[in-house]
């Protein structure tokens, strides 16, 4: 009987062990492991200036920071505030964008950046707006502080009072323009409030967004005066639309740059780079961080309810707590399940009118707090009786003696 053996091939497992290996490699070349999370792991950027930090608009939450409270010379980051006075007196029909401002002696030769007001000349407010946030005009800038406040000193009263009142600790402004001066500095992160608050009149936008605009100018011989946006910005970044540029020697370039996409509002401020291109490169660094890692979450809507608080006295022992606004908050991508809404009260006695605050909504990831809104009082609620609360008193003895007994 013939033993038919297989002959053996000692070079076999070695051909299939490289064999494994290849489709191993081509499989890592050709997509993710399956052991591997299929999202891209969450970078933080370096950021090549003095300070920066990286702000939602919607809530305020802060997504990035380098130096947040270092104080720098903003430079014209300066007229940030004084647009956002500007815009207040507006609201509150005080003045009018069309109310002629008249150019003093002191504002047609301040120096800089300006569009080389004459004494005397005047131009509607709303022009003297735009040469502000287009071009970063010092000239008008002098000239809307004076009409607003009645002199330059008056209005940078009013610039330090409003910084006080958004808690920008760390900053103090001596004039309306950003010209170097002792004792003018402010942070990254105290800009980025004061921007966030500017944002809030979306009209500044309308003269933030354009590339190149004309405003009449009867004291020209064209007639009219062409303004070139300092801000590449928002020449080169999809979404971009403001917000303001500065630059001394002592500041460096600086800018807050805005962005909105897919809803989502972020700011993104950059102190002290070396150049303009450095400038623009750093803040679209900061605002592709913000919109590749970070999503929306929608809390609550204006008037929807949040539940029910309690009110000491009243005629009603709870009342109805609805949201004053729209509360969103940005949370790093995959953790969008897990936000906490918290409602806190405070203490109110009656009697309580319908729109009064009754308490917040916080929205919570892992005891922090990413973003808040106050609630209001649904109703009007009036003084209970003093049959009401006798009877409210027996039945809360009852309800704690039988939680004792348990």
């Amino acid at each position: 009987m013939v033993n038919h053996k297989k002959k053996t091939h000692p070079r076999q497992p070695t051909l299939i062990i490289a064999g494994l290996i290849l489709a191993g490699i081509l499989a890592g070349l050709s997509g993710p492991s399956l052991r591997e999370p299929a999202s891209a792991a969450v970078f933080t950027p370096t950021i090549h200036a003095k300070s920066a930090v990286l702000m939602d608009f919607a809530s305020g939450h802060v997504l990035f920071t380098q130096e947040p409270h270092l104080k720098v010379p903003p430079a014209s980051i300066t007229k940030i505030m004084t647009m956002l006075l500007v815009m207040e007196a507006v609201d509150s029909k005080r003045i009018s964008l069309s109310d002629p401002v008249r150019t003093s002696t002191h504002a047609s030769s301040i120096g800089g950046s300006q569009i080389w007001l004459k004494e005397g000349e005047e131009l509607p407010l709303e022009s003297m707006m735009k040469a502000i946030a287009i071009v970063s005009a010092n000239d008008a800038s002098t000239a809307v502080a004076e009409f607003v406040a009645g002199s330059e000193e008056d209005f940078v009263s009013m610039m330090n009072r409003r910084a006080e009142e958004l808690g920008m600790k760390d900053t103090h402004f001596v004039n309306p323009d950003g010209l170097p001066a002792p004792d003018h500095y402010s942070t990254a992160y105290d800009i980025a409030v004061m921007a966030r608050e500017l944002l809030k009149h979306p009209k500044v936008l309308d003269w933030t967004s354009k590339w190149i605009e004309e405003i009449p100018r009867p004291a020209v011989p064209e007639g009219v005066y062409t303004l070139k946006n300092t801000n590449g910005l928002i020449q080169r970044y999809r979404g971009a639309d403001g917000l303001k540029t500065g630059m001394t020697d002592e500041a460096g370039y600086c800018l807050v740059g805005t962005a909105k996409r897919d809803g989502v509002r972020l700011i993104a401020v950059v102190m002290g780079t070396d150049s303009d291109e450095a400038r623009l490169a750093e803040t679209s660094k900061l605002l592709d961080y913000g919109f590749r890692n970070f999503a929306a979450v929608h809390i609550i809507s204006k008037g929807e309810s949040a539940g029910k608080v309690r009110i000491a006295g009243g005629a009603k022992a709870a009342v109805g707590a609805v949201a004053s606004g729209d509360l969103t908050v940005l949370v790093e991508k995959g953790k969008e399940g897990m936000v906490d809404k918290k409602l806190v009260s405070i203490d109110r006695k009656a009697p309580v009118k319908k729109g009064d605050k009754v308490g917040v909504l916080q929205a919570v990831l892992d005891e922090s707090r990413l973003g808040e809104v106050d609630l209001v009082s649904a109703e009007d609620v009036g003084r209970a009786n003093i049959f009401t609360l006798i009877i409210r008193a027996i039945g809360d003895f009852f309800r704690r003696l039988f939680r004792l007994g348990r």
